[in-house]
């Protein structure tokens, strides 16, 4: 199929943007268009306008500032992968990158295209979650800020008004020596993810784990932090039976069910994901606390 006819627009200024939001109705805002494209042509979506962010250079590129780490939504996903700030403050996100997709799709495809579309799979929501990051909305009242764990309103449906548009994700890299890692498990490498698990972990000087952060992508409609599991590593050696206990928790969330996975399966891989994501972390931090 094709694409039902629609009208095209192409701004050259953010101002120019909410101004076009605020007058179209039925409108679709076009960044890689790796999600986009296949609806359109599908007709799954049949908007009467498109709006491409393309020529929107103030969208893109990343920063470090104030001890944050800002990444303008139309980033590419690739431009992310080969980033030196990402490689050095958010490495995390780098790796969960290499499991979206294939080379062709990250280099169109946006970071802030990945977070509005809201796939429960999405790696980069979860990345996104795992740091409480946070996001720029722009509109025709001015900016807003988000918090990311208020961002999923429902399936695939951000918390994002019609005449709006994400402009920055913001994330608060960890100061301390620590530990990342990210798995997921697919049926073929680029396949969107049964489960996907990433982890952050710090050790003290004695090797206990003194702060964890944990995230689930693709058991939920929206990433998933698992709070209680990390909690529940606190204090704890950072080893096999810590891990295990946070596992268990992980197996016990509830999760999706569909016509190829049900959701006991998604369970017991929730499980496993968040184990082989903490050992990686683990192994990780062990090493930077030595650098």
């Amino acid at each position: 199929m094709k694409p039902a006819p629609f009208a095209y627009h192409d701004p050259r200024s953010i101002n120019d943007l909410i101004g076009l939001l605020g007058r179209l109705e039925n409108a679709k805002l076009l960044a890689g268009g790796q999600s986009l494209m296949p609806m359109l042509n599908m007709r799954y979506v049949i908007p009467d306008h498109l709006i491409d962010l393309n020529r929107l250079p103030e969208l893109q590129g990343v920063q470090h500032a104030d001890g944050k780490l800002h990444i303008g939504a139309m980033t590419r996903q690739r431009s992310l992968q080969r980033d030196a700030l990402v490689q050095q403050y958010c490495p995390i996100l780098a790796e969960a990158l290499d499991w979206v997709g294939h080379i062709q799709t990250r280099s169109r495809g946006t970071i802030g295209g990945s977070l509005c579309h809201l796939d429960p799979a999405a790696e980069q929501p979860g990345i996104v979650a795992l740091y409480d990051g946070e996001l720029t909305i722009a509109g025709p009242d001015g900016t807003r800020q988000m918090a990311m764990r208020d961002w999923g309103l429902g399936f695939m449906m951000p918390n994002l008004a019609p005449e709006e548009v994400l402009t920055r994700i913001s994330l608060t890299p960890w100061s301390e020596p620590h530990g990342h890692g990210f798995v997921e498990f697919a049926r073929r490498h680029g396949d969107f993810a049964i489960v996907g698990a990433g982890s952050l972990l710090a050790l003290d000087g004695a090797g206990l784990i003194k702060r964890a952060a944990l995230v689930l992508v693709g058991v939920d409609i929206q990433p998933m932090r698992l709070h209680d599991a990390e909690q529940a590593l606190i204090g704890q050696p950072a080893e096999s039976a810590s891990f295990a206990v946070a596992a268990a928790l992980a197996s016990q969330v509830e999760a999706l069910s569909d016509a190829h996975i049900s959701s006991s399966y998604r369970q017991k891989l929730a499980g496993v994901m968040t184990r082989r994501a903490l050992e990686l972390a683990a192994d990780r931090a062990r090493k930077a606390r030595h650098v």
